[in-house]
């Protein structure tokens, strides 16, 4: 899947334009930047050959599998007024994204000691969010099985993402992704998380009946339609990417949301593929993802050389096995 050249050499000038791109759009996702690179030698919660590494290190993906997990936790009620009720995405759309979006990369790629202490900071604000719907039915955001709606859509969200628009996963991939999960999901209460592909399909047919379509959907695409989550110059990519999140939905989820043809990939958008993958052959000095290989003495083209299955099948870091719950749709 990842062949050992299939890091892109580009002209410097044009990897540093790139690159101050990569910056520009880090800012606009996380707000003030962090550095991954510190402390030296510190591991992540997740090994640097777990295949969610190697899914992460591509914004595209980011972006796409972050908006399809959101709209899969929209049409749950609870969920869904438990992030409307309870967060300022209305009125601080880019702020509320740009931490979203941070917890998400300090999970998979930050040093071990700031990912646990951000995940019992999110831990500490879920006890503080319940409330009921807008149709009476009480919610509390500890509740597991919540938690563990959330922990699946953003597993579905960003392993589809990869999956579609970058290179297949096989199925051995997808279970190691969901097994990397379990440990950190622990740590967010989300104790009956899939932690295979079957679980996570047991769980879509577990959670059929409940899912709804709701206006707070349509607002929720509208605000991501406006908000600058791009940089200017990537703005036109913007709606694109939108559709091709709403794309990789499950087609009975899809219809259950009334997102029709509106939200369908033109022809000449489907240039977002070719964005992806170039975003996923191209290491960029500033990325998070490149900064924690530096942390632990690795090369920067680690994750771009090196292929998925000779890392899935070298011995496991059981040690060092942990997940992501980008988690959580409350921060």
């Amino acid at each position: 899947m990842f062949g050992n050249s299939g890091i892109i050499s580009l002209p410097r000038p044009l990897v540093r334009r790139v690159d101050t791109l990569a910056q520009s759009f880090m800012r606009q996702r996380l707000g003030s930047q962090m550095d991954f690179s510190t402390p030296e030698g510190e591991p992540a919660l997740l090994p640097t050959n777990s295949v969610t590494w190697r899914i992460f290190k591509n914004p595209v993906v980011l972006f796409i599998g972050g908006v399809t997990a959101v709209l899969l936790e929209l049409a749950e009620p609870r969920v869904r007024d438990a992030i409307w009720q309870h967060s300022s995405f209305r009125s601080l759309a880019l702020r509320r994204l740009q931490r979203t979006g941070l917890a998400a990369l300090v999970t998979v790629y930050g040093p071990r000691s700031k990912a646990k202490a951000m995940i019992e900071d999110v831990v500490r604000m879920h006890g503080r969010v319940s409330g009921r719907t807008s149709e009476g039915e009480p919610y509390h955001a500890t509740d597991p099985e919540l938690l563990d709606w959330v922990q699946a859509t953003a597993g579905f969200g960003f392993m589809e993402a990869y999956h579609i628009y970058v290179h297949r996963l096989h199925f051995f991939e997808r279970d190691a992704m969901f097994a990397e999960a379990r440990p950190v999901a622990l740590l967010y209460g989300a104790v009956g998380a899939p932690t295979s592909q079957a679980e996570l399909y047991a769980l879509f047919d577990v959670m059929r009946q409940r899912l709804v379509a709701s206006p707070i959907v349509s607002e929720f695409l509208q605000i991501m339609e406006e908000v600058p989550a791009l940089p200017g110059v990537a703005r036109p990519l913007q709606r694109p990417l939108l559709k091709a999140a709403v794309e990789i939905l499950p087609q009975w989820v899809r219809k259950r949301l009334e997102l029709g043809d509106r939200w369908t990939l033109k022809p000449w958008e489907r240039a977002v593929k070719t964005t992806a993958a170039i975003c996923d052959s191209t290491a960029l000095h500033s990325s998070p993802a490149v900064q924690s290989c530096r942390r632990l003495g690795l090369s920067e083209s680690y994750l771009y050389r090196r292929t998925a299955s000779e890392n899935l099948h070298r011995k496991p870091e059981a040690a060092e096995m942990s997940g992501i719950n980008v988690g959580s749709i409350f921060i």
